[in-house]
């Protein structure tokens, strides 16, 4: 995700130095101009904005707050703006942290998978301080096909994008019931698609569908481990509250049973996994 977003902001004429914990991801954006650095330190020194795609709440705060991270050396008036899908209350602790530090912080979440951050083809969702937001649009405008401002706290865009994967989650586990029953009553799977893609008119549901339809779940695009992260985080900012989410809660359970099966690396339409095995197939 973090290649597609740099490869593009690169193709607007940006100046990008780019740090992966995995140097060799890093080494890869050589041939688009992009500059390596050797810490997260060094990517953030002398920047006008920091941008980050981790996946969950520690590997956030290491990079940010940890040794040579990148709050220790962001210039004043600069901006961190983070990408990642993180809790509502990291994202506050983001938020105040930077301020107190005399710099600029933006929640903007992504809806997309790493071939549509590759296409510039991804949903951006933002949310922080309104001169922010405007100042940087630029570069959301570089990055993706459409841009969301959910509000002045940069925290409602986290639980925007939570609240958004929840809705995609549904979707897959109504995707893995439904062909459970397709499958033990003998009707072709690609055919029950074929109707589904052609009812709801969604490029969501017509794409879901055919993985799991054709169970093609590695590479996994977004793991499982991740999805399961996500419905824990949206859980907890609905019973911060006072929501309940009964669907949610049933989807905890569905993942945790296929994390139990050892499937956590699998992308998450592979909790259909857990449907086919309560219907015996």
């Amino acid at each position: 995700m973090g290649a597609g977003i740099a490869r593009n902001l690169l193709r607007a004429g940006h100046e990008v130095t780019v740090y992966n914990r995995t140097r060799e991801k890093a080494e890869a954006l050589k041939p688009d101009g992009a500059q390596v650095a050797a810490s997260a330190a060094e990517a953030a020194n002398g920047v006008d904005a920091v941008s980050t795609m981790l996946s969950d709440d520690e590997a956030v705060e290491e990079v940010v707050f940890g040794e040579k991270g990148i709050a220790s050396v962001l210039n004043s008036g600069a901006v961190h703006i983070s990408h990642s899908t993180i809790s509502a209350a990291l994202a506050k602790r983001l938020a105040k942290q930077h301020e107190q530090r005399g710099q600029g912080y933006l929640s903007a979440p992504v809806f997309g998978r790493p071939e549509a951050a590759e296409s510039k083809k991804l949903i951006v969702v933002i949310a922080g301080p309104t001169e922010l937001t405007q100042k940087f649009r630029p570069f959301f405008d570089a990055i993706g096909r459409k841009t969301f401002i959910v509000g002045a706290e940069s925290y409602k865009a986290n639980v925007a994008k939570l609240c958004g994967n929840f809705m995609i989650a549904s979707m897959l586990e109504a995707f893995s019931e439904a062909f459970a029953t397709i499958g033990k009553s003998g009707i072709e799977r690609q055919a029950f698609l074929d109707i589904m893609s052609e009812l709801f008119g969604s490029p969501v549901y017509t794409n879901y569908g055919a993985t799991i339809a054709g169970e093609k779940f590695e590479p996994a695009g977004f793991a499982l481990k991740l999805g399961f992260k996500d419905i824990r985080l949206v859980l907890q900012a609905a019973q911060e509250e006072a929501v309940p989410m009964p669907l949610a809660s049933l989807l905890r359970d569905q993942f945790l049973s296929a994390i139990a099966h050892g499937e956590q690396d699998l992308d998450w339409s592979g909790v259909s996994r857990v449907s086919s095995r309560n219907a015996g197939l």
